[in-house]
């Protein structure tokens, strides 16, 4: 290809560029382009509080999970720390299995395992009841992968994370 040649070839393109910045500019000023960004922008926008408006169910939460929470419990008017770590199979279906927890209540270790049932409402809050064990209200995120427990059982100061590890 020739200097010239080359040189008509990227004038062309740039005279093209210039154009297209030319008629994108005016589109602007005219409102045509925010109105088709805004568009773009509003169903982004749907799309998203679509997927936050989503209501929940006991199927949202379902998959293993890892609870920690920290706390205290009351005895004798006195407050001890607790601490548990505990691993969680929500089954999705308003039951649960607990395969391992460890405790410690005032330093005491305790480690247990067991079932349990939850609810979950549309508004991604419910209950989870451990058998044998304490009592939860849950405040789910609607994609289930996190929600956090606070305990409900008297003389009991106890809340957490509870976060989805494996689906």
């Amino acid at each position: 290809m020739t200097m010239g040649r080359l040189f008509r070839t990227s004038r062309r393109a740039w005279l093209r560029v210039g154009a297209l910045a030319a008629v994108a500019a005016a589109a602007g000023a005219a409102g045509i382009g925010t109105a088709a960004t805004g568009a773009a922008d509003t169903q982004g926008r749907a799309r998203a509080q679509g997927q936050a408006q989503r209501p929940c169910s006991l199927h949202t939460l379902r998959g293993s999970y890892i609870f920690t929470a920290t706390g205290y419990t009351i005895v004798a008017g006195v407050a001890q720390p607790k601490a548990i770590v505990e691993a969680i199979d929500f089954h999705g279906d308003g039951t649960l299995l607990v395969p391992a927890a460890t405790v410690s209540l005032n330093g005491v270790i305790a480690r247990s395992a067991g079932v349990g049932l939850y609810t979950v409402d549309d508004g991604c809050r419910g209950t989870v009841t451990f058998t044998p064990g304490p009592s939860f209200d849950i405040f789910a995120d609607h994609t289930g992968q996190q929600a956090w427990m606070i305990q409900t059982n008297p003389t009991n100061v106890l809340q957490g994370t509870v976060t989805r590890i494996k689906p």
